[in-house]
């Protein structure tokens, strides 16, 4: 079977990360699988051996998703997007896939309609079209009007055979963050959480006793790793480790080197998922990877929810893991080195939780799905 996988990434790599984890599943079983990028590419991700095609690559004006903007920074002109929107339907002209997936369009990306209408046009006008699925996580920005769930279900409704929604429905059910209509419910698949297989220790004990401070692979967080270095100062018997992200990761770096800390700062790195296995305590965002590598790595965690341009998805998934042991959350308008230390200091006294209860195996139920509503 052949598989096209479309995902466009513009702030954090988590919607790559998912389709790559998507991809691997596929290849396991034996398909065919070509995965189309259109988010600047993210070096600590491991693509060995998937086939991955670049688009002209976006990302948005910081939390701006309304402003995107091309390779060099400028704002995306028609002709920039058409280029791009000309490679998908080349693609999918050249692979002729059995199945085709969206990451997370309809129910977001809408900025990218344009360039998603005309695939699945050009898709269902194939000989024979492929089975069109969307694929997303377990919680969802909310719509901010009636129209856009309005929207998104005209499009589900002429053109997906199904929607895997990636979520345990025992955990967090769609309904939790987006309207469902009769329609929409009808083609919903839980496949369970998405992840890759659990990292394992690292070789080396990679940070061994410390406190990691991250926030993704995007450009964001600064308000993050300026309150864990303060309050490394103020915490000298532990060692501090700052992993900071995105494309500007070296010029952040050198920034956040000026304020006076024994914290050390690095680029976001591909053994992050290991170290996790051997720190004393993580302080990061609540993105769904991060989560799902935090609950499979077992590590004592405090969670600060992205929440800036009225985002409320980190939120909402922070308060489903809050009754769990060793996870603390703070708001990021309330974020003091004294506050963080306490929430350090709260989930390294508490019980170590076990990874047993969660199932993380949703690639492969993703991939049985798709097997099923393709024939194959």
């Amino acid at each position: 079977m052949k598989v096209m996988i479309v995902v466009t990434h513009l702030l954090g790599t988590g919607h790559l990360s998912r389709a790559l984890t998507l991809g691997r599943a596929f290849q396991q079983a034996g398909d065919q699988v070509q995965i189309l990028s259109g988010g600047f590419p993210a070096p600590q991700l491991d693509t060995t051996g998937l086939d991955l095609l670049q688009l002209p690559p976006l990302r948005s004006d910081g939390v701006n998703f309304t402003q995107l903007l091309d390779e060099k920074g400028a704002l995306t002109t028609d002709s920039y997007l058409q280029q791009r929107q000309a490679m998908l339907c080349q693609a999918l002209e050249q692979l002729v896939p059995d199945v085709l997936i969206t990451e997370l369009y309809p129910f977001g990306r809408r900025m990218l309609r344009h360039e998603f209408l005309a695939l699945l046009r050009a898709a269902k006008a194939q000989p024979k079209p492929p089975k069109i699925l969307a694929s997303i996580r377990d919680i969802l920005a909310p719509p901010s009007k009636p129209e856009k769930v309005e929207k998104a279900d005209r499009v589900i409704a002429e053109f997906y055979d199904g929607v895997l929604v990636h979520s345990d429905p025992q955990a967090t059910r769609l309904e939790l963050s987006w309207p469902v209509s009769e329609m929409l419910a009808a083609k919903l698949h839980y496949t369970g959480f998405v992840a890759p297989a659990a990292a394992g220790p690292h070789p080396l004990s990679e940070g061994h006793g410390e406190i990691l401070v991250s926030a993704g692979g995007g450009s964001v967080g600064d308000e993050i790793y300026l309150c864990a270095l303060a309050a490394a100062r103020q915490m000298p018997g532990r060692n501090w480790r700052l992993l900071v992200g995105g494309s500007d990761a070296r010029a952040r770096i050198a920034q956040l080197s000026q304020v006076d800390s024994p914290a050390r700062l690095e680029a976001t790195r591909p053994d992050f998922r290991q170290m996790l296995t051997h720190v004393a305590a993580s302080v990061s965002m609540c993105g769904y990877n991060t989560a799902l590598d935090l609950l499979q790595a077992e590590t004592p965690a405090v969670l600060i929810p992205f929440d800036a341009g009225k985002e409320v998805e980190q939120g909402l998934r922070a308060k489903s893991l809050a009754p769990l042991a060793g996870f603390e959350t703070l708001r990021t308008a309330e974020l003091t080195p004294e506050g963080m230390i306490d929430a350090v200091e709260k989930v390294l006294a508490a019980p170590r939780r076990s990874a047993d209860r969660f199932q993380f195996d949703g690639a492969r139920r993703a991939v049985e799905i798709a097997h099923d509503l393709a024939g194959a």
